[in-house]
């Protein structure tokens, strides 16, 4: 039995009584087509032109003026009893605003508005035929995610047709020039478009320690004369107070005695191990005159810190790069010894038997100097970034041109500060009649080290599309490539040719997943 066709799409394809049921394919709407064909009518969409007022509904004979507002219209409608259109049909021309568009909203740009009808002025090279958002700073274009989605349905993808977006240097936050974000969960598919990111700015040269030495050490307390007590105290130590806790600290003169001569004591802070006896105490006199201090040690200087390595990381505001590594602080001066002390009682007398019997105090060591500041790291340079898609979120490319600019060059690190000067101890006291009698002199301090000169800082990027945690497909007729990346600046007070502190060169590829892992090395 033949099979019979109904008007509802059913049919039997033998006598059986089970049916079966096609439904018809659904037939486009009129606001459905190609964006480069299909007409622009007043209920698929809000129209803008530079000619427009925001005071206008936004239709085709009454435009609005700005494209924000336009997006405002179509992700919300025109009025409260109207659903809304979610689509924006711009006139070619420019636009100096940037533009946040709600995800689901479609902006079809490069449209002909003189003659009245809003058809596609196409192609991308033609004169005057996209429509350029050029804002003189910030991110032309950011399309929302999350919840800032207007949703119908399951399509939540914004298309990007025929729009030609251009990023002043520097403009996203004063460093990186982005022309386009996708932030977290936004889908967006930019087709016939160019988006064109500028030039980054150069990193600013990390600040460099003062010009002038650190503070230097205090000269040491002279030592008692002899014969002025039994026991001269020896000279109380100096100290030298160079912040963050840190001190140097002189040795104590040794006393002065009867039989025998008190030993000064060592200064501070003693080196590791100290395996040159630096700012030991002198020995107090016995059968042999006193021995002086010994000078402490210098500090040591600071190495030169390193340069920036870490790629950086992206943002709602774009990208963040990195700074090169302050310079450390020198190390203090360590304080001189004390100078041993001198006695009062030889075979013959010293002092007169009226007078008090004790020798001489030794003086004190000098304090040394205060370690040198180190310089403050590089900046790092603006980078260039044509399209920025951040986590969750979708970019598809297709038949579009999407070009990164010149990376800034890393500012070079700060220079460091040099230590400041030991002082010398103080003199022993005076002895009488006999050389064992006397005090002897205190160590001078150690000069501070140096401070560290700082690294320089990251060479700004230069990136087609730079990712993190989304999903991008680059369709085969789109054209997608980076500029020039920047320069690592150099380190402070490095050669030109150093490579020493320098930081790293920013990179320049097509497409760079900041959560991808870094390549093996060629073994």
């Amino acid at each position: 039995m033949a099979g019979a066709i109904g008007t509802s799409g059913c049919y039997s394809e033998s006598c059986a009584e089970g049916f079966l049921c096609e439904s018809p394919p659904p037939q486009p709407g009129p606001c459905d087509g190609d964006p480069a064909m299909a007409p622009a009518l007043d209920e698929c969409g809000v129209f803008v032109s530079e000619q427009g007022d925001d005071e206008s509904p936004g239709t085709k004979d009454a435009p609005v003026k700005t494209l924000q507002h336009a997006i405002g219209l179509a992700a919300h409608g025109r009025s409260h009893a109207e659903a809304p259109t979610r689509r924006v049909y711009a006139c070619g021309g420019e636009f100096a605003e940037a533009i946040s568009l709600s995800q689901g909203v479609d902006l079809w740009g490069g449209r002909l508005c003189a003659g009245g009808d809003w058809s596609y002025g196409g192609p991308l090279d033609g004169p005057n035929a996209l429509t350029v958002i050029a804002p003189p700073v910030g991110v032309p274009v950011r399309v929302l995610g999350g919840t800032d989605a207007v949703t119908a349905g399951e399509d939540v993808t914004s298309v990007i047709f025929g729009v030609r977006a251009v990023a002043a240097d520097a403009s996203a936050d004063g460093k990186s020039s982005i022309a386009m974000i996708l932030e977290h969960g936004a889908r967006a598919i930019v087709q016939s478009s160019v988006i064109l990111a500028g030039d980054g700015k150069e990193g600013e040269p990390g600040e460099d320690a003062p010009s002038f030495r650190a503070d230097a050490g205090v000269v040491g307390n002279d030592g008692a004369d002899a014969c002025t007590a039994n026991v001269a105290r020896g000279a109380l130590p100096v100290v030298t107070v160079c912040g963050d806790g840190i001190e140097s600290t002189a040795g104590e003169g040794g006393d002065g005695g009867l039989e025998t001569g008190g030993d000064g004591t060592s200064g501070l802070p003693e080196p590791v191990g100290n395996p040159d006896n630096n700012g030991l105490g002198g020995l107090g006199a016995s059968s042999m005159a006193c021995k002086e201090g010994e000078p402490g040690a210098d500090g040591a200087p600071a190495e030169r810190a390193v340069g920036a390595v870490d790629p950086g990381f992206l943002g709602l505001d774009g990208w963040i790069g990195v700074r090169g590594k302050d310079g450390a602080k020198g190390g203090v001066g360590q304080g001189g010894g004390g100078g041993g002390g001198g006695k009062g009682r030889e075979p013959v007398n010293a002092c007169p038997a009226a007078r008090p019997q004790g020798g001489a105090a030794g003086g004190s060591g000098g304090s040394g100097g205060c370690g040198g500041k180190g310089g403050n790291g590089g900046g790092y340079g603006g980078a260039s970034i044509a399209i920025v898609a951040l986590q969750g979120s979708n970019l598809t490319v297709d038949a579009s041109t999407v070009l990164g600019a010149k990376g800034g060059n890393g500012g070079v690190g700060g220079t460091g500060q040099w230590g400041g000067f030991g002082w010398d101890g103080g003199l022993g006291g005076h002895g009488h009649v006999t050389d064992t009698s006397r005090g002897c002199r205190g160590g001078r301090g150690g000069n501070g080290g140096r401070g560290g000169d700082a690294g320089g800082g990251l060479g700004g990027h230069s990136l087609g599309i730079g990712s993190v945690g989304a999903s991008v497909a680059i369709l085969e007729d789109a054209t997608v490539l980076p500029g020039q990346a920047g320069t690592g600046g150099l380190g402070g007070n490095a050669a030109p040719e150093s490579e020493l502190g320098q930081g790293q060169g920013g990179i320049k590829q097509f497409w760079y997943r900041f959560d991808a892992p870094d390549p093996e090395p060629p073994q």
